[in-house]
């Protein structure tokens, strides 16, 4: 688990958000005091020139119309900049500042161009009088902190001790000679910064935690077509190739079950090949080691079971020739004996030929995927009027399609040759049931036929050439042993099982067919 890709995209991304919150955090906690003191400086710096802008247009405004209306101006110019920046602005009078002695105390006196004074109380007062005779006389305090300066004016960071906070304060001089002293309060920045540190330690737990969720959603869009992916390498792994990705989206694992589906398919063709190489490899290696014996069996067998129709021929032939019976219906039973012998040694014929070219591997197998009910069921029909004609109720209950690897014109013969078979041997009941049945790596097919069974000593011995349990009635519907002879050897050029049980109401006889390749 904790090697999946979903668990390292969903912890990359966690430690991403929580290294952002942290590093917003950290730059909040470090620098925010000092950048919102730098943002404040600058702002002091402005107002004295905005101050000194109002100031200008007043005086030169004054020189051409000395009247109420342009103070009135200039005041509410200064009380919209005070109010829009949160700045107090005061500007003093330079002529009105002088000291006083009054009972042997040195008194400090001075007098506000703006404010009126009228709008503000005596504490106020009398704060204003000791911070600007502070600034005049340059005495410095503990508690003041110089900021910077230039000719014209200073900025510093001054403690009030009877409002307990901060403040930065601007003083200096006007170009008219005025003195404008700003005051701007500094301490809520501080406040500021530890409600803002909360917050983002808020943000940054429910981001995470909205970060995880939202990123095990997005990586399991991403990882369920590789899980996909993964499976189908499985299944081809295991030569399974009828599973395709179902390719839904042009990005890379759009491209690469793209890629997934050729190599299925170029995989399938080729170990299909190498099947029908390996099948037909083997089957040549077998097949010359018994070639000699098999020419030898051959040439015996043949010889045997020609002697009889030969016979047969040889002697209504004479028949015919030596006129023993003059009547014309005798001598049509003669024509149609040596026919009827001389089509059996053609059909024996064929079939030993059809046998050899198997066993010598001069009939190739092919292997290829087929539906083997839609073959069992063609075989059905064309055998119909010979079961019909022997009053035989064939069962086949299988309705969908079956794909097995196999040769399918050779096993259209093995099911040819069983259900003839089967036909041929009917008793009783006169059933015949065909089954299908699912093995662990092959598929079974199985023709049952009622009647009588196999005698045990023989059932080893009908898959051999000429073989014939009951010769009289393998004699009286044309058989000549070699049909199951032709099974045996196409299941061995598949590689594959064939045989027979014998069941208390009849015979069932049996093949093997792969599934897979």
């Amino acid at each position: 688990m904790r090697h999946s890709i979903k668990f390292k995209i969903t912890g990359l991304f966690t430690i991403l958000v929580v290294g952002v919150v942290l590093l917003c955090w950290g730059m909040n906690k470090g620098f925010l005091e000092d950048y919102y003191q730098y943002s404040k400086v600058n702002k002091l710096e402005e107002m004295y020139d905005s101050v000194q802008s109002v100031y200008k247009i007043a005086d030169a405004s004054l020189d051409n119309n000395a009247n109420n209306e342009v103070m009135d101006t200039k005041y509410l110019s200064l009380e919209r900049l005070g109010t829009n920046s949160n700045i107090n602005i005061y500007v003093i009078d330079s002529n009105s500042i002088y000291l006083e002695n009054v009972f042997g105390q040195t008194r400090f006196n001075l007098s506000l161009d703006y404010p009126d004074r009228q709008t503000i109380n005596d504490q106020q007062y009398e704060l204003l009088k000791s911070r600007v005779y502070a600034y005049v006389t340059g005495i410095s305090t503990s508690y003041m902190k110089k900021l910077s300066s230039t000719k014209k004016y200073g900025i510093y960071k001054v403690y009030d001790e009877r409002m307990e906070s901060y403040y930065l304060e601007l003083f200096g001089p006007l170009d008219n000679g005025d003195y404008v002293y700003l005051r701007s309060n500094f301490e809520g920045i501080q406040e500021s910064v530890l409600i803002a540190n909360k917050f983002l330690a808020y943000v940054g737990v429910i981001g995470a935690l909205l970060g995880i969720i939202i990123t095990m959603i997005v990586s399991r869009s991403i990882t369920k077509p590789i899980h996909q992916l993964s499976g189908i390498a499985k299944k081809m792994a295991n030569l399974d190739f009828d599973v395709r990705y179902p390719v839904t989206t042009r990005d890379e694992i759009g491209e690469l079950g793209i890629r997934n589906k050729i190599l299925s398919e170029r995989l399938e063709s080729t170990i299909s090949e190498l099947k029908n190489a390996n099948n037909e490899l083997q089957s040549d290696i077998q097949n010359k080691i018994q070639i000699d014996e098999m020419r030898k069996e051959f040439l015996s067998n043949v010889t045997h079971e020609l002697k009889t129709p030969i016979a047969l021929i040889q002697g209504y032939s004479e028949g015919l020739l030596d006129n023993i019976n003059d009547d014309e219906e005798s001598r049509n039973f003669y024509c149609e004996v040596i026919i009827d012998e001389a089509s059996k040694m053609n059909k024996m014929v064929k079939r030993l030929l059809s046998l050899n070219q198997i066993e010598f591997g001069n009939n190739q197998v092919n292997i290829e995927r087929f539906d083997i009910v839609g073959l069992i069921k063609g075989v059905i029909n064309s055998t119909n009027i010979l079961a019909q004609k022997k009053e035989a109720k064939v069962i086949f209950r299988e309705t969908e399609p079956i794909d097995v690897w196999a040769d399918e014109y050779m096993i259209e013969e093995v099911v040819t040759n069983y259900i003839s078979n089967a036909l041929n041997h009917l008793d009783y009941e006169k059933v015949i049931d065909i089954k299908l049945e699912q093995k662990q790596d092959c598929m079974r097919v199985s023709v049952f036929n009622t009647g009588d069974p196999i005698p045990e000593e023989d059932i080893d011995k009908i898959w051999i050439k000429f073989y014939k349990v009951d010769k009289a009635r393998t004699r009286e519907y044309g058989g000549n042993g070699i049909g199951l002879s032709i099974v045996k050897a196409i299941m061995i050029s598949h590689n594959r099982e064939c045989g027979v049980i014998n069941h208390e109401n009849g015979v069932e006889f049996w093949f093997e067919l792969d599934t897979k390749i």
